[in-house]
């Protein structure tokens, strides 16, 4: 070989061997590059909210509210018009009053007329029996005389005993006249003033249902019927989102847990606030088998499952709103 092929042969070697260390000075400045690269996790803010709905069905006969509103507990937020709650609040008023004046009937006794009546029928049974004995007292003479029989004598006896029963029953009837009803008729009579009143109350807690107020401080953040519509028992009327009480949500893979633990704090940023805050991871929860997992056992590991943690934040940050981005840079 000439000197001539030599030498170039000597370049090719060279160049290739140039182009080798190249790809690989690059390859291995590109590995370290990407190794550096912090894992992004992405989240949610979320917030806690509650449903305002009605026990009673009826006709949104006014909103009070609109989306968007913010509204203190006790507010008025709709009004429901339910005509056949009415109606029941009216029957239940009748039933009280007349279990009223039943109980009242119960309590004052027989009437005036009656209880003379029951004096007067008393006074002329005892009448007839001092009657009666005034006449077996004379019969029993003359029987001791021999003027009369034996048979006159036991009539007139009979007569003195039958006297004595009318007697008693007079006086029986002249003693309930005048007491009045008895004891259990009496605690009957009440007791159902007490089931007429509870039946009033039960009718007031619905109307009081046709009046939907607010429970706790929020943000209307959906408001589901128009006015006029028909809503049923339980139906949701509007959505109040607690402001106050804003979180944030991950899911994070458990080799990406090394430094989220219960009660750590992690900074996160806030794409549409372009902010960053600090929140403090308060619950972890294994998302289950159904959940996104990463299989590694083809390389002899184990199958990475994903967590669901949650962060509240640790101090207010103005603008933040449920339905946020936020990032948590690993």
């Amino acid at each position: 070989m000439s000197n001539q092929a030599k030498k170039q042969h000597n370049n090719i070697l060279l160049a290739i061997a140039g182009f080798s260390a190249v790809v690989i000075i690059v390859a291995l400045i590109g590995f370290l590059a990407l190794d550096r690269a912090p894992d992004v996790i992405q989240g949610d803010m979320e917030v806690e909210e509650y449903r305002v709905s009605s026990k009673v069905p009826g006709r949104i006969l006014k909103l009070c509210v609109k989306e968007g509103d913010f509204v203190h507990a006790g507010d008025t937020l709709a009004i429901i018009d339910a005509p056949e709650v009415h109606a029941k609040k009216v029957q239940a008023e009748s039933a009280r009053n007349a279990a009223s004046a039943l109980n009242e009937m119960a309590d004052n006794g027989a009437r005036e007329e009656t209880i003379r009546g029951a004096f007067e029928l008393l006074q002329q049974a005892k009448a007839a029996n001092d009657i009666a004995r005034k006449t077996y007292e004379r019969v029993n003479n003359l029987f001791n005389e021999g003027v009369v029989t034996a048979q006159k004598r036991d009539e007139a006896l009979a007569a003195v005993e039958a006297t004595n029963a009318q007697v008693k029953a007079a006086q029986s009837q002249y003693d309930m006249a005048r007491n009045g009803s008895r004891k259990e008729e009496r605690k009957a009579a009440s007791a159902q003033v007490n089931q007429a009143s509870g039946a009033i109350m039960e009718v007031n807690s619905y109307l009081n249902e046709t009046i939907q107020v607010a429970q706790m401080d929020g943000e209307v953040s959906e408001v589901y019927p128009k006015v006029g519509e028909l809503v049923g028992t339980g139906t949701p009327i509007m959505t109040i989102s607690m402001m106050d009480d804003m979180w944030g949500t991950f899911n994070i893979r458990e080799d990406q847990l090394n430094d989220v633990t219960i009660g750590s704090e992690v900074t996160v940023t806030v794409p549409a606030l372009n902010k960053e805050m600090k929140m403090k991871v308060y619950h972890m929860k294994d998302q289950g088998s159904y959940a996104a997992w990463k299989a590694t056992k083809a390389s002899g590991q184990y199958d990475q499952k994903t967590f669901e943690v949650r962060m509240h934040p640790l101090e207010k940050v103005e603008g933040l709103r449920p339905g946020m981005s936020l990032i948590l840079k690993k």
